[in-house]
């Protein structure tokens, strides 16, 4: 069995998700992945399961003593950023170990990449106890048979072809990064964007504070992923032509596969891709 770090570096879980966590743990056992879990991973007050020092503290671990495959960060919500003050970018970068984790845990992720230019992979991994296709598509992807969990159906908005390295992830989390020294670049890059809350007057200031960075000059493309509950309540016609309102003639491709939903596929956030 080859041994995954279990994290949760955002907000704590409540103790009623234990049964869903040790379905998860199963999972991973099922396909000879041994979880060994931070001491941090449910809520003792309110959103919070120790300091951002001592979550931050319990991934160093597992990137210094190197002795696991890969570690997955289980949580989501706010707080991730306060552990990247804390964390050892000397262990992560010369670690083979990758980080997996989505929405909230963007703000690690592109630290990661900033600091140490390493992947990271923007995914959740209690997924794969919701979703049969993804369980099945990891479980190909943990023994190197196909990297299928990768691979998601997309179409062009704009543009015909954009090709770059892949940064960014839930738009919100991602500029929590602004004005930091873990912002990562983002000249000739592809920008992934998705969001879970937030509806047209969230999407446009957060689309507002990146065109006032002068994110849109300079990037190679847009990826655009779901954006759950404007889409829902305003349709995707809405959310896309706000989008084009602000990045100009920016290549655009969308797909419903990268975001929130249980369905969702991996993005290696740091990768160069190629789309056409």
């Amino acid at each position: 069995m080859k041994n995954v770090g279990i994290t949760a570096c955002s907000n704590g879980l409540s103790t009623s998700m234990r049964d869903n966590v040790d379905n998860l743990a199963k999972k991973l056992e099922d396909i000879s992945l041994k979880p060994i879990f931070s001491e941090y991973i449910y809520a003792n007050d309110s959103v919070f399961q120790g300091s951002g020092e001592q979550r931050a503290e319990a991934l160093n671990e597992f990137y210094r003593k190197n002795n696991v495959e890969a570690v997955f960060d289980i949580s989501g919500g706010d707080i991730a950023n306060e552990t990247i003050p804390y964390l050892d970018f000397e262990a992560i970068g010369k670690s083979q170990i990758k980080f997996w984790g989505y929405s909230d845990l963007t703000t690690i992720i592109n630290a990661i990449y900033a600091k140490t230019g390493k992947t990271s992979v923007l995914y959740q991994i209690r997924n794969i106890s919701k979703d049969d296709l993804r369980y099945q598509q990891f479980k190909e992807f943990f023994s190197g048979r196909s990297d299928s969990l990768f691979k998601f159906p997309y179409e062009f908005v704009s543009g015909k072809k954009m090709c770059g390295v892949i940064v960014g992830g839930n738009i919100r989390c991602f500029l929590k990064l602004a004005g930091t020294p873990y912002f990562p670049e983002t000249n000739g890059r592809i920008l992934l964007v998705e969001a879970l809350g937030g509806e047209i007057p969230q999407l446009v200031t957060y689309l507002s504070q990146l065109k006032m960075m002068g994110v849109f000059e300079n990037l190679s493309g847009l990826l655009l992923g779901t954006f759950t509950k404007a889409e829902n309540r305003s349709g995707t016609d809405e959310v896309l032509m706000i989008i084009k309102q602000f990045v100009g003639d920016l290549p655009i491709i969308k797909t419903q596969f990268v975001g929130h939903g249980t369905d969702s596929c991996a993005v290696e956030i740091g990768k160069y891709y190629s789309f056409e």
